[in-house]
């Protein structure tokens, strides 16, 4: 079976890092990067780091509008398509990669994988929700990580195709947890490399953050939650991974990080899992980080309305908290999750205690492509 593959952004990299080694043992993959995230920060170091090929196809495309970046993407994968005459084409979750890589192959009849169907934040004004919506309706096979993403595609009339497989991204943090375990080590190396100077850069220290979200760029909301991370930061210092779109947006506005607030690149994937990992709580709006942080059983604010991975929630024993942009409600939740004289103490006992399953999701993937033709 041939199949091509379509990604272009970091989170899309590691799910591929965990599905292209199954995958290659029984299929011809030919593999096809829209460079989506363009620069060596965002994705190019993660080829090598986590050991995938390098793209047959590498489009280069990045930047411009949602409109101009699907549309160029578009015109790059008709041609390759086909070319190369795959009998699928696997997409991974809800970029304009993968809008662009559905629509790609369903307008030329091939069938569609998409993994991470399913999910839903009910809010439209975001651009990813409106992506996972029409990938979902163009798909074929629809693999899908959580029970909620299944109910959710049943009550938009579909339940052909749905088959629950789990969460490619708990495969991979599962491969590589021991490797990050031990965190005087491994924090002494990161904080020597990134030239930090923290004192604090020990477990439990410091606050790590993530912030992307489209509707976390615009003016009043990066004022709210700069203010957040001030906040966080009285405490102890805050680790901020600064995507460059945000810090883009950030610079257009004028606005100013708080005192505290140490912007750092972002980071390879074992590097951003380690800081996650014996960090005294992660602050985020993104969906992976949400995740791992669940995984790994380190306290968790949402900078967002809503999410996507109720379940996580659901099962984080109040340790994942969508807080939104609400800053007194943030400080609070903080000081409950985290407190300064019991930070280091659990973020140690984390480490001893971690013990993180693969979810199986790669082979069950690739024995349905197999064995279920669209």
């Amino acid at each position: 079976m041939r199949i091509l593959s379509v990604v272009g952004t970091r989170p899309q990299l590691i799910k591929a890092a965990a599905l292209q080694p199954i995958l290659r043992t029984a299929c011809d993959e030919v593999f096809v990067d829209t460079g989506q995230h363009w620069d060596e920060a965002m994705a190019g170091a993660f080829f090598a780091e986590l050991g995938l090929a390098r793209p047959d196809h590498s489009l280069g495309i990045g930047g411009g509008g949602h409109a101009e970046q699907t549309g160029r993407m578009l015109i790059a994968l008709e041609p390759i398509l086909s070319a190369e005459r795959p009998d699928g084409v696997v997409v991974y979750g809800d970029t304009n990669s993968t809008l662009a890589g559905a629509l790609a192959a369903a307008k030329l009849g091939i069938p569609v994988a998409h993994v991470e169907a399913g999910l839903r934040s009910f809010d439209r004004r975001m651009p990813e929700e409106l992506n996972r919506v029409v990938v979902d309706h163009l798909s074929n096979w629809l693999f899908v990580p959580t029970p909620a993403a299944v109910h959710n595609l049943a009550t938009e009339g579909i339940t052909q195709g749905v088959h629950l497989v789990g969460d490619l991204m708990q495969d991979l943090a599962a491969r590589v947890s021991a490797e990050v375990r031990d965190g005087d080590a491994v924090l002494a190396g990161i904080g020597e490399r990134l030239g930090l100077g923290l004192p604090n850069l020990r477990p439990g220290g410091y606050a790590f953050a993530t912030i992307h979200r489209a509707e976390n760029r615009h003016p009043d909301a990066m004022t709210a939650w700069t203010a957040i991370l001030g906040d966080a930061a009285l405490a102890r210092p805050v680790l901020l991974a600064l995507h460059p779109g945000t810090r883009a947006a950030l610079q257009s506005a004028g606005i100013t990080l708080p005192a505290g607030v140490h912007v750092i690149e972002p980071q390879g994937y074992r590097t951003t899992l380690a800081l996650q990992f014996h960090s005294a709580a992660v602050l985020t709006d993104s969906g992976g980080v949400q995740r791992e942080a669940a995984w790994l059983g380190v306290p968790c604010l949402i900078l967002r309305g809503t999410t996507e991975w109720v379940e996580a929630v659901a099962a984080s024993e109040g340790r994942m908290v969508v807080v939104g942009l609400d800053r007194e409600r943030a400080a609070t939740e903080l000081a409950r999750l985290a407190p300064v004289d019991r930070s280091a103490a659990d973020a140690r006992l984390r480490a001893a205690d971690l013990r993180m399953a693969p979810a199986g999701a790669a082979e069950a993937i690739v024995a349905t492509l197999q064995d279920r033709p669209a």
